[in-house]
């Protein structure tokens, strides 16, 4: 590479010594961590991860991650392409559950008044104003542990999971732990993603969560996805997790038999009442980190901000953009924080040469290869980096 001389060159070189060029690839090979080389040269997803892999991946010098991942992310997908998601609070309040997070669970004094579920008409109303919007999926949280003896509430979802569908929109539901009978008959309503987050580490789940486990909420993703509704779990960062935490949500999630095709990243919201009320938000460095090593480790998953989004920077957002997201949350509400709102988005991806993801755009992912591809004699992310100098 060659690079204008600058005047004062001659007297840095007697201050300091000979000058030093670009890196070559062969030193920028030796900082790149050998799985991160065969990961990014892939071409379908792997779900044979270790966790020291992931970590390998995870704690990769930040420039070199983000760029692994755009590679990656330009791989599997259209990097201009976001996809807009709308979330409905259809059921407030009165959760049984203790997550620490939560401003809906009843044992935290958060001043949030419970509610009935709301009528399906006013549903159907609220997902017909998110598609004028621009909106292409639509997602309906309930706040409460589990499905057992809600029949008259599972017709009602139902029904709107149906009318959601005839007006060309994918729906996502949460609504805590469901069984074998349930998952199969959102199916048959044309159910297109349930949502299960894992929320972090098994290891540091209990300092969140005690009401209910771990392999609980991984006994309900199995449920989903033998029904055939595609998955949709992630987490949330800043509980007080480390980083190590963040990647053993990251290797669970990597490793389950299919990749979910939703992984949403929240950052946690602060909500006072709640036993994490006054936590701060967490550095946006490993925000930046969890989505970069989420597309790498699965990388035809789509990558969604979630909440906190609200809480960054547009030049933050967009740096997760670059790094391989590629969905957010828009709209009115996420369930009882604030979000983003369309007009918002709407300016931001003109001004930065992004548009509405269509729904139902993606192709289906590759099936999971159990083996990975040998690095080759020269890495290719070493090459490029070394390149871009």
């Amino acid at each position: 590479m060659s690079f204008p001389i600058p005047r004062s060159l001659p007297r840095l070189v007697r201050s300091y010594g000979t000058v030093q060029g670009p890196p070559s690839a062969a030193s920028i090979a030796g900082r790149v961590p050998s799985v991160l080389v065969e990961a990014t040269n892939s071409t379908a997803p792997r779900i044979t991860w270790t966790r020291e892999e992931v970590s390998q991946i995870y704690n990769t010098p930040l420039n070199q991650l983000t760029y692994a991942s755009a590679a990656v992310h330009r791989r599997f997908h259209d990097p201009s392409a976001i996809q807009m998601c709308t979330l409905m609070n259809i059921k407030t309040g009165g959760c049984s559950e203790d997550c620490s997070y939560c401003a809906q669970s009843s044992r935290h004094q958060t001043g949030l008044k419970a509610t009935k579920m709301s009528p399906v008409d006013d549903v159907l109303e609220k997902a017909r104003i998110a598609k004028a919007n621009g909106s292409t999926r639509f997602c309906m949280g309930a706040a409460w542990r589990d499905m057992r003896g809600r029949k008259t509430s599972l017709k009602n979802v139902k029904q709107m999971v149906s009318g959601i569908r005839d007006m060309g929109m994918e729906v996502c539901v949460t609504l805590g732990m469901i069984d074998q009978h349930q998952a199969k008959e959102l199916k048959e309503a044309g159910l297109t993603a349930y949502n299960h987050n894992l929320d972090t580490s098994r290891e540091f789940y209990p300092n969140v969560i005690t009401t209910r486990s771990y392999d609980e909420r991984l006994r309900t993703l199995d449920y989903v996805r033998d029904a055939g509704i595609n998955v949709c779990s992630g987490g949330i960062l800043g509980l007080g997790e480390s980083d190590e935490d963040r990647v053993g949500l990251l290797h669970t999630v990597s490793s389950l038999p299919k990749h979910p095709e939703s992984f949403p990243v929240n950052a946690l919201v602060p909500i006072p009442g709640t036993p994490l009320g006054n936590r701060k938000m967490v550095p946006f460095d490993r925000l930046l980190r969890t989505v970069a090593t989420a597309r790498i480790v699965m990388p035809a998953t789509i990558v969604r901000l979630a909440a906190g989004r609200i809480a960054l920077t547009e030049e933050q957002q967009v740096a997760c953009f670059n790094a391989g997201a590629n969905a957010v949350f828009t709209g009115e509400k996420m369930l009882t924080t604030d979000c983003n709102g369309w007009g918002e988005d709407r300016v931001m991806f003109e001004r930065w040469g992004y548009y509405p993801m269509k729904s139902f755009e993606r192709p289906e992912p590759k099936q999971a290869v159990e083996t990975t591809v040998p690095p080759p004699a020269e890495s290719e992310v070493a090459a490029q980096v070394a390149a871009s100098s």
